[in-house]
């Protein structure tokens, strides 16, 4: 029996349903059992407003995201959502999961996190710990980018992951997957750490002005401990 895709939003309440990532175009089964990421540039789902129109930087994307995905699935596989299948060529990654995204099931509000997940706190820091442990820096966390199953965490999106041999890289380069709301909460932050948004920067300093650029989706106390791991030698 074939199964059947549909477009998946985030629904955040008083507005439409918006799209899921900036990137790639997501998808749903029907029974809410596989979450597709397809590198594909939908103008349908993006509703016109597609951020990476350059197919040079949507394949340096994929590559991340099987990349540092899969090197997840290889070493730390309770952290990440199974992965069915990679058609490579259709550039689709299908995941094993049970219903919406962490923030969905949160109703998009940081107040109902407890609520889906008690212990979700702990079980983030650890993810983000194992990053830092492997010397990732991973700049894509809004809470979209993680899934429960069987009352486990589990990260997606390494698109915009990069190794700690990797960079220095500049913000201007990566604004075009970046929300315009939160390139406006980053333009703060940068002024405020001495940071240059053309000029490249060490990836430590981004991995703090990531996180700074979170705390509209985050309590502070969970922002000041996930900043404290990529402060440790």
């Amino acid at each position: 029996m074939n199964t059947q895709y549909n477009y998946y939003y985030n629904n955040v309440p008083g507005q439409e349903p918006s799209r899921n990532n900036l990137i790639y175009t997501s998808l749903m089964s029907d029974d809410q059992k596989t979450f597709v990421q397809w590198y594909f540039n939908d103008t349908e789902y993006h509703q016109g407003k597609n951020e990476v129109v350059d197919p040079n930087k949507m394949e340096e994307k994929w590559l991340r995201e099987v990349n540092y995905l899969t090197q997840m699935r290889n070493r730390f596989p309770e952290l990440v959502p199974k992965i069915i299948k990679i058609e490579l060529d259709n550039k689709k990654i299908f995941l094993e999961v049970d219903g919406p995204d962490f923030w969905n099931l949160a109703q998009c509000d940081v107040a109902n996190y407890d609520k889906v997940l008690p212990d979700w706190q702990e079980q983030m820091l650890n993810i983000i710990q194992i990053h830092k442990n492997l010397g990732f820096y991973k700049f894509s966390m809004h809470p979209s980018s993680y899934f429960v199953v069987d009352g486990k965490l589990k990260s997606i999106n390494y698109f915009f992951t990069y190794n700690k041999n990797e960079g220095p890289i500049s913000i201007a380069d990566h604004a075009s997957h970046i929300y315009s709301t939160r390139q406006e909460i980053m333009r703060e932050q940068v002024e405020a750490m001495g940071l240059d948004w053309y000029k490249p920067q060490p990836l430590d300093k981004l991995q703090e002005l990531c996180f700074e650029s979170f705390r509209t989706n985050y309590p502070a106390s969970f922002i000041e401990k996930a900043k404290r791991i990529y402060e440790q030698e």
